[in-house]
């Protein structure tokens, strides 16, 4: 996979954490759970910041930012607080996923960043109920 790709991949998993981060925050019952609606607006708004940087680096790349999707399957029912803790951990992994494609097919500033974001996103999938890993986003190591 070119850099280009990669960041490409990784823009089009943005726009779908957003969308479903949009979806789960607009479900949580903040007033009953404010701890869960705080992690959902902060993963939300990183995600975002995020979303806006890789459409940077793809125009600085050459490229033309992929466009989102009409929208997104949501992980789960997404009714529960256990199933939005579960949907969020879904999308955090997916996220590092991506971020962990984008580590081994870019370099320099780009793959630093690209570290960062995949630690946070590994960090980010303990506070929604997930386990540690020793390589977090990479499944096949």
């Amino acid at each position: 996979m070119t850099p280009l790709q990669a960041l490409q991949q990784t823009l089009a998993g943005e726009h779908a954490a957003l969308y479903v981060y949009g979806v789960l925050g607009a479900r949580v019952p903040a007033s009953a759970h404010p701890s869960l609606a705080t992690r959902l607006v902060s993963a939300y708004t990183t995600h975002r910041a995020r979303r806006d940087h890789l459409s940077g680096l793809v125009r600085a790349a050459g490229g033309r930012p992929v466009a989102a999707e009409v929208s997104y399957r949501v992980p789960n029912a997404a009714r529960t607080v256990d199933e939005l803790d579960t949907a969020a951990l879904v999308i955090e992994r997916r996220c590092a996923s991506v971020y962990a494609a984008a580590v081994g097919s870019t370099s320099g500033a780009d793959r630093g960043w690209a570290v960062d974001a995949l630690t946070d996103c590994a960090v980010r999938q303990l506070s929604f109920g997930g386990s540690p890993s020793s390589f977090p986003g990479a499944g096949e190591l």
